[in-house]
């Protein structure tokens, strides 16, 4: 069999063609990965013209065939989220320490993780794919940390069952202020049909973009709860941030001193917009917040925020 040569080589895009599932690679170089979301940098890294000229597709297998030639940084660490919530501020900071690699959101990995494919080939491709990521291109990453998109809390099981040792943590907010900020700009989970099948889905009608979002919301955080409860991932909040970069969250990084100044450099800029200055506006989004609003709010999610609480209060005390 021909020797894989991907050195530079990340997979951007993975997708079935007549019932075969294909991969599509950019060339990266050793370019950080340092946009808030991984398809920021692949739209930025496909304006090379190089990009341009050269295309690389492969089958699913070469996944794992370029994972056993060159096995990349194993996971050190699973961000999971609420969405609007501060992950990408959290991915942000990660970002500027040169020896960590931070994929955050990459669309290849939520493909893999609700797919049909069986489950021993999904299961080696899912490995693959962050092998494949984890590459050390600069010869100095010695962490790869991983955020997923919001919704991937349904296939929390099926990505631990992959990584059973790395540890995770799932970050969250006042409710209120997350629904708020969806009602002002939906994400895809937020808009019924346009993420199509998913574990947030409770296939009831609904009444209105409140009662959707807050239905919502109360399903991610209800399997935020238990999977904490049941597989040891950490909780955060929102509320904490920044600043539990320098104490817990430093810890469970493993970040040293030097480390934990690095990463303060990065909240001064707005997470998802670097050119901007952050200003929070938790008040704002509880002002902004209609009664209906509050009222769905209150009745999907009380019961499951409570509950992370109560987890992050334990696990706080218990780290102190």
């Amino acid at each position: 069999m021909e020797r894989l040569n991907l050195e530079g080589w990340l997979p951007i895009r993975v997708w079935p063609v007549d019932g075969q599932w294909q991969v599509d690679w950019c060339w990266f170089g050793d370019a950080p990965l340092h946009q808030p979301f991984f398809r920021e940098t692949v739209e930025e890294a496909l304006r090379l013209p190089f990009n341009q000229a050269f295309r690389r597709q492969t089958p699913l297998a070469a996944l794992s065939e370029w994972q056993a030639q060159s096995f990349g940084v194993a996971p050190s660490a699973f961000i999971l989220h609420a969405s609007r919530c501060g992950s990408t501020l959290l991915s942000q900071m990660l970002a500027r320490l040169d020896d960590h690699i931070v994929v955050s959101e990459p669309p290849p990995l939520d493909a893999l993780l609700r797919s049909d494919l069986p489950a021993a080939e999904r299961r080696a491709a899912i490995i693959g794919l962050l092998s494949a990521y984890g590459q050390r291109r600069r010869g100095v990453e010695k962490r790869l940390v991983i955020k997923l998109d919001a919704w991937n809390i349904g296939e929390w099981p099926l990505l631990q069952d992959c990584f059973p040792d790395t540890p995770w943590l799932f970050l969250y907010r006042n409710p209120l202020e997350i629904a708020v900020s969806h009602l002002r700009r939906s994400g895809m989970h937020m808009v019924p049909g346009m993420l199509g099948e998913c574990a947030l889905e409770d296939g009831l009608p609904f009444e209105g973009r409140e009662d959707f979002i807050a239905r919502r919301l109360g399903r991610l955080l209800e399997a935020g709860a238990v999977h904490c409860r049941d597989s040891g991932g950490l909780p955060v909040n929102y509320s904490e941030l920044p600043e539990a970069m320098a104490g817990r969250l430093a810890r469970f990084f493993h970040l040293n001193d030097e480390q934990r100044r690095q990463v303060f450099t990065a909240t001064v800029q707005h997470a998802k917009q670097p050119s901007q200055t952050f200003i929070a506006d938790s008040e704002d989004k509880r002002r902004e917040a209609s009664a209906l609003l509050q009222m769905h709010v209150q009745r999907c999610t009380q019961a499951s925020y409570e509950a992370l609480e109560k987890l992050r209060l334990t696990a706080t005390a218990f780290a102190s």
